[in-house]
C-alpha cells in the first residue's frame, strides 16, 4: 500500500494528528547461507520490500497495533509488556519493546499501524523488517529526548534478542543485521563471530543485469527441528575439528584444513554439514572480491556451486527450490541462480541479464508451474538503504 494511503487509514483509525513513519526492509542473502550460525561470513543486502510502521505517541502507556490487511487490534500497556508473548499477532513488536524497556529506553504508549510488503513465508525476513521497523520508531522517539544518535548495530542485535527471547524463534543475526545496516546498492560482509563488517559494493544494473526473487510459493515446512538438527551436527563436525586445530568456531576451519583433517570427523553426515559451512564461507570471502571488481559472471558460479552444496551437502533445499533453481539456469541471460533464506521452500534469486528480465520471467514461471503445479511469483530485488525513518507522502 502507498504510504498516501497509509497515512489515511491512521487518521481513519486514531483521529486526526502528527504521524511518522519507520521502515524495516527486508533482506536478501546473496551468499553465505547456513554460515551464520557457525560464526561465518554472510553477504546480504537490504531490499526494496518492507515492512512500515506509521507512529504517534500517547501519554497514557498504552500501545495499541493494527495492521493494514487485518481485521484485529492489539492493546498492550507498557507497565506489564512481558505478558503478550502467546497472542496471535504482534509478539514480535511487543517483544521489541520489551526489550527495549529493559535496556534502558524510553519506551512511550504508541498509536501503531504496519503495513508490509514481504511475502511471508518467502525467507526474505519478514519477521526481522517488522521488529527493527519497530525498534527504529522506538530508538527514535526515545533517542530525540536526550539529544543522542541512534545505533543501529544495538537496534539490530536487539531485534535478534526480542525473536530469541521474547518469541521463542532461535535465529542468528544476519536478518537483523542486514535490514537495520543496509546501504543502497551495497550488501554487507558481515563476519557473524564478531560483527565486523563493510559494505561492498553491487553494481548489478548498473553494468546491464537485474537480481531477480524467485517465490517457489511452496509452504515451509519442518524447518526449525531441520535447522537445529543441522545446528547439533555442526557442532559435532565444530568439536572434533577444534580437538586437533586451534579454532574458535567451524567457519574458521580453512577449506585446506577440512581436506586434510575431515576423517576425525567420525559421522558420515556432520562431515557433510561442515563441508557445505566451510568452502560456503570461503565462497563468501571470494565473491565480495569479484563483486568489488563487476565480475559478475564469476560470481554467478559461485552462486551455482552455492547452490548445489546446501543442495547436496547441507540438504535444505528440496524439490522445489531445486526445481527453480534449475528451470533458472535454463533461460537464457542467467548467469547464477541459488536458493536464499534457511530452505525448504522460499525463495532462489537469479541474477539475469536486463534485456531477458521479462522473458525469464514469463518462461521460468511456467515450466517452474508445469513440474511443480505451484504458481511462483517473482520480484525485481531493488538494494536499498536499511531502517530509518521516511516521509509519510511518500
Amino acid at each position: 500500500m502507498e504510504f498516501t494511503s497509509l497515512k489515511s487509514m491512521f487518521l481513519k483509525y486514531y483521529g486526526d494528528g502528527p504521524v511518522r513513519a519507520f521502515c524495516g526492509p527486508a533482506r536478501v542473502n546473496l551468499i553465505g547461507e547456513h554460515t551464520d550460525h557457525q560464526g561465518g561470513y554472510v553477504l546480504p543486502a537490504a531490499i526494496s520490500l518492507r515492512s512500515v510502521c506509521f507512529v504517534r505517541e500517547r501519554q497514557d502507556g498504552i500501545i495499541r497495533l493494527r495492521a493494514s490487511d487485518l481485521d484485529v487490534v492489539v492493546e498492550a500497556h507498557i507497565s506489564n509488556l512481558s505478558k503478550y508473548k502467546s497472542i496471535n499477532w504482534g509478539a514480535y513488536q511487543i517483544g521489541v519493546a520489551y526489550v527495549m524497556q529493559q535496556k534502558g529506553y524510553d519506551v512511550s504508549g504508541m498509536d501503531i499501524l504496519f503495513d508490509e510488503t514481504v511475502p511471508h513465508g518467502s525467507g526474505l525476513s519478514s519477521s526481522a523488517a517488522i521488529e527493527v521497523a519497530m525498534a527504529t520508531a522506538i530508538a527514535t522517539l526515545s533517542h530525540e529526548k536526550i539529544a543522542t544518535p541512534i545505533d543501529y548495530v544495538e537496534l539490530a542485535l536487539i531485534a535478534q534478542e526480542a525473536e530469541n527471547q521474547y518469541v521463542g524463534m532461535n535465529c542468528g543475526i544476519m536478518d537483523q543485521f542486514a535490514s537495520a545496516m543496509g546501504k543502497k546498492d551495497s550488501a554487507i560482509f558481515l563476519r557473524c563471530s564478531d560483527l565486523t563488517y563493510r559494505h561492498i559494493p553491487v553494481r548489478f544494473m548498473q553494468h546491464g543485469y537485474r537480481l531477480i526473487l524467485c517465490n517457489t510459493k511452496k509452504p515451509r515446512s519442518l524447518i526449525e527441528s531441520a535447522y537445529n538438527q543441522r545446528r547439533t551436527e555442526c557442532d559435532l563436525a565444530f568439536r572434533a575439528l577444534k580437538a586437533i586445530l586451534n579454532i574458535n568456531c567451524l567457519a574458521d576451519v580453512t577449506p585446506q584444513q577440512y581436506e586434510a583433517h575431515q576423517e576425525v570427523i567420525l559421522d558420515p553426515i556432520a562431515r557433510k554439514r561442515a563441508r557445505h559451512v566451510i568452502y560456503e564461507n570461503a565462497r563468501t570471502i571470494s565473491a565480495c572480491a569479484l563483486l568489488e571488481k563487476d565480475d559478475f559472471v564469476a560470481f554467478g558460479l559461485l552462486m551455482n556451486a552455492s547452490h548445489e552444496s546446501l543442495k547436496k551437502d547441507f540438504e535444505v533445499t528440496g524439490k522445489e527450490l531445486d526445481t527453480m533453481v534449475e528451470v533458472s539456469g535454463n533461460q537464457k541471460g542467467v548467469i547464477g541462480a541459488r536458493m536464499t533464506g534457511a530452505g525448504f521452500g522460499g525463495c532462489s534469486i537469479a541474477l539475469v541479464e536486463s534485456q531477458h528480465a521479462d522473458a525469464f520471467i514469463a518462461n521460468a514461471g511456467a515450466a517452474y508451474e508445469e513440474r511443480t503445479g505451484y504458481t511462483p511469483e517473482f520480484y525485481y530485488a531493488d538494494i536499498t538503504d536499511g531502517a530509518g525513518e521516511r516521509e509519510t507522502e511518500s
